[in-house]
């Protein structure tokens, strides 16, 4: 059977929990849809809100506190929250792509220093992040020594070390002033494999994401495609190749299922950088490719999405009180209603947190955006 460009998107949708809501631990739904970005502290919690059924923020604030899901730099290069026992795999895949990113730039080659003047620090770094420290405290007391290189040290370090972000409060338990601790390591335990780890992370993405080929899994997480070959093939028949739409090869996992075309797809809210929206090749599979551009803008920021019958179809941001959702087409009276349904439940949840989530982002709107029609819904 060859599967359809709808049933692959019912696919990514059914896999992200975005077909139904389920009851779940939070570490568990987040080990289930592979990882959640988090360069932005709200969204792992708005997107958790849209896939938990019953979710509360606080499950959440008391996940990263005791460590059971962590925030650090992993695919792509930028911040997601994992389960923490998925940590220390996903950084052995994506340590050589974390690395190159920052001592092979040219901030850091400047200096005159070599990736292993960097590399020794690393014993050091790990100790004094013990505990909490902010980036001031490391630049001063272990990269201090570079004087006015000091910072594109710490610039380099942070990125491919293995620490963790630090709940340092606020209303999505983190701040723009962030805080760092190293990475627990278990007692005698060996480094992890990088050949290891790409296996393992290439399993999360089908199993949250697939079907999925070899160049989706290179998007999200800007892995080289000789890495990527390899992982498929000693992965061996854990994994099977399925017909799909395109030209390209779709991989997926022996025992997955994919819904029917018929099933239908529930509106959601989705948080900025929601990773359904990134984890495939252009133009991906629930944005269609018309509004990209209005969604994704130049500098990279992704605006908050309306997801109608499974796919993009506008955005939305907190204004007056509740929340503003703009269309890019025309929308049906059900639909409105269902998005209006989860816009009142999401504008209570941010009223006890943050009413005026992403506010930083309300230029984007003021800069113009091709909406059909705007509705401003209060909780």
């Amino acid at each position: 059977m060859t599967l359809t460009v709808r049933q692959l998107a019912l696919a990514t949708l059914d896999r992200q929990l975005l077909l139904e809501r389920r009851r779940l631990d939070v570490a568990d739904a987040v080990r289930r849809v592979g990882a959640l970005q988090a360069q932005t502290p709200a969204s792992p919690y708005l997107a958790l809100w849209n896939r938990v059924r019953d979710f509360a923020p606080e499950d959440l604030d008391a996940a990263f506190t005791d460590r059971r899901i962590v925030k650090a730099t992993l695919m792509r290069i930028t911040l997601h929250a994992v389960h923490a026992e998925d940590y220390a795999p996903y950084h052995a895949a994506m340590l050589g792509t974390l690395r190159a990113s920052r001592l092979h730039d040219r901030r850091f080659t400047s200096t005159g220093l070599t990736p292993v003047d960097a590399d020794a620090l690393l014993p050091e770094l790990a100790g004094f992040l013990s505990r909490p420290r902010t980036g001031a405290e490391v630049e001063e007391k272990v990269t201090g020594r570079f004087g006015e290189h000091a910072h594109r040290v710490w610039w380099a370090l942070r990125t491919y070390a293995p620490i963790h972000h630090a709940p340092a409060g606020g209303p999505w338990s983190f701040t723009q002033r962030n805080a760092y601790l190293a990475a627990p390591m278990a007692p005698g335990s060996a480094p992890q494999d990088s050949a290891a780890g790409v296996r393992r992370l290439l399993l999360a993405h089908l199993r949250a994401f697939g079907p999925a080929s070899a160049q989706d899994f290179a998007r999200f997480t800007l892995l080289g495609r000789p890495v990527i070959t390899q992982a498929l093939r000693e992965l061996g028949d854990q994994v099977v190749r399925v017909a799909g739409p395109g030209r390209a090869a779709l991989f997926d996992l022996v025992d997955s299922t994919v819904p029917a075309e018929d099933t239908p797809a529930p509106p959601r809210l989705l948080p900025m950088w929601d990773s359904t929206l990134l984890a495939h090749a252009v133009p991906g599979r629930v944005l269609p490719q018309e509004y990209r551009p209005s969604v994704v803008r130049r500098n990279g920021d992704m605006l908050p999405c309306l997801l109608v019958d499974g796919q993009v179809a506008g955005v939305w941001r907190a204004a007056d009180g509740g929340l503003e959702l703009t269309a890019f087409r025309t929308l049906t009276k059900a639909e409105w209603r269902g998005l209006t349904e989860e816009a009142e439940k999401l504008s209570a949840l941010l009223a006890d947190r943050d009413p005026a989530v992403y506010r930083r982002y309300g230029h984007w709107w003021d800069k113009g955006l091709p909406g059909v029609e705007s509705r401003v819904v209060k909780g």
